[in-house]
């Protein structure tokens, strides 16, 4: 694909367009809904393009590569699109748009499989209950929470973003050496909150002691059974908090959801391992593909 195809800032004027032709993908992974693309835009240049039905991604800033496609990718002649008729490089391709080029470009392709972005999927149910062994140490913290505090949850409305902003910042400044990606995500948290009332698909909860919220999360609806969380923080002060906010949030979406994408890893080994002791019932693969 050219780098000279015309390419746009991603906006919200366009984000019900952007999501008709989400809603169209045979298979959604984190990183494609709306307000992943929105709030991590200024730090990986994204762009977009919409054509034919499909919504063209492409990262300018670190590499300089194309995302996955968005739409019915079930509806295109691949092998006769003129933008794909020579060399182009893509990442975070979802294993069952890999499986549809592969038979439209054969020879041409050439696929990595991405550990590092596969997605962590959970079942709402296990995590709410928290039974059994495998979540053990899980439970005895939430236990720990819920007897030591006198503790309120309540679903984020738009008019307690500020103290959830609030709460963001001062987080953000517990940390005695915020790496470039913490910075990157203070950042991308900011963007998508500030606009909270407008991401009309974006879903929320707080936890408050004594009238302050000590604990967040932002998620969204991925799917018709699946909802992923994009941020979530906790005051560690409180011992349990993060049991806490992600057992009472999911509870509060058990009757809606049956799937929780909790995004990748990026390779942090810390992150990974936090992950895994959640007990994922599967993963989302991602693959990085060239085409010749």
């Amino acid at each position: 694909m050219s780098t000279c195809d015309t390419f746009e800032h991603i906006c919200l004027k366009q984000q019900d367009a952007y999501k008709a032709a989400l809603a169209a993908c045979p298979e959604v992974t984190s990183d494609y809904a709306f307000a992943n693309l929105y709030g991590w835009a200024p730090h990986y240049g994204l762009k977009w393009r919409f054509d034919n039905g499909l919504v063209w991604l492409r990262q300018t800033k670190g590499n300089d590569i194309f995302w996955a496609p968005v739409g019915d990718w079930s509806k295109v002649d691949w092998a006769q699109l003129p933008c794909l008729a020579g060399p182009a490089r893509f990442t975070r391709v979802p294993e069952a748009l890999l499986t549809i080029w592969k038979q439209a470009f054969g020879a041409r392709l050439t696929a990595t499989e991405a550990r590092d972005h596969f997605d962590y999927v959970y079942s709402v149910q296990e995590l709410v209950e928290l039974k059994g062994n495998k979540f053990h140490k899980k439970k005895n913290l939430l236990n720990q929470f819920e007897r030591g505090n006198i503790f309120e949850y309540t679903p984020m409305q738009a008019d307690c973003v500020e103290e959830v902003l609030d709460m963001q910042a001062e987080w953000h400044g517990w940390q005695e050496h915020p790496s470039e990606a913490l910075a990157a995500e203070n950042e991308a948290i900011s963007r998508v909150l500030k606009v909270f009332d407008r991401l009309g698909s974006l879903l929320g909860g707080t936890i408050r002691i004594g009238g302050k919220v000590v604990a967040y999360t932002v998620g969204e609806c991925l799917n018709k059974d699946t909802m992923v969380i994009h941020f979530e923080k906790g005051d560690t002060r409180y011992k349990g908090i993060y049991q806490a906010i992600n057992s009472h949030f999911l509870a509060a979406q058990e009757d809606r959801f049956t799937f929780v994408n909790r995004e990748q890893d990026l390779g942090d080994e810390g992150l990974r391992k936090a992950k895994m002791s959640y007990n994922p019932a599967h993963f989302m693969q991602k693959y990085d593909v060239e085409l010749a």
